[in-house]
C-alpha cells in the first residue's frame, strides 16, 4: 500500500547493493518521495549531497570498501537528517554518530518510511 506522505521530501539513497537500492527507490517513490540516487560511489554521493537541495538521506556505512562517514559528517555540517542502512553492528559507528538511527539490512520498509517521515518533518537524524 502506498501514500503521498513523503511528497516534497528529497531523499539521497547511497547504497550500492542494486537489490536493496532498487527496492528502497521503490519504496520511497511509491510515498512521494523524490529519490536522489540510488548513488554507490562516495564521490558522487558527496557531490549530491553538497548541491540538491536534500531534505534526508539513508547511508549504507560500506560503500565499495569505504566508509560513508565523510558524507555523515557533510550531512551534520548542512543539517540534513540521516540514517543508517546497514549490515553492520552499533559497534562499527563513530561514537560522534551514536545518536543516528541504524535501520539493518534489509529492515523491513515500513518501519524505515515512518522514520523518513518523522525525521524529514522535524529535521533531526536522532531518534
Amino acid at each position: 500500500m502506498s501514500s503521498e506522505r513523503l511528497t516534497g521530501c528529497r531523499v539521497l539513497v547511497v547504497e550500492d547493493e542494486y537489490f536493496l537500492a532498487n527496492d528502497l527507490e521503490k519504496v520511497l517513490k511509491s510515498h512521494g518521495a523524490t529519490v536522489v540516487g540510488p548513488i554507490d560511489d562516495l564521490g558522487e554521493a558527496l557531490f549530491k549531497a553538497e548541491r540538491n537541495g536534500l531534505d534526508v538521506a539513508i547511508l549504507d556505512i560500506n560503500i565499495r570498501d569505504e566508509l560513508a562517514y565523510p558524507i555523515a559528517d557533510e550531512l551534520n555540517r548542512l543539517r540534513i537528517p540521516f540514517v543508517f542502512y546497514t549490515g553492520y553492528d552499533d559497534k562499527v559507528i563513530p561514537e560522534h554518530f551514536a545518536e543516528v538511527r541504524r535501520w539493518h539490512k534489509p529492515e523491513e520498509p515500513r518501519g524505515l518510511i515512518d522514520h523518513i517521515e518523522q525525521i524529514w518533518k522535524r529535521g533531526s537524524s536522532v531518534g
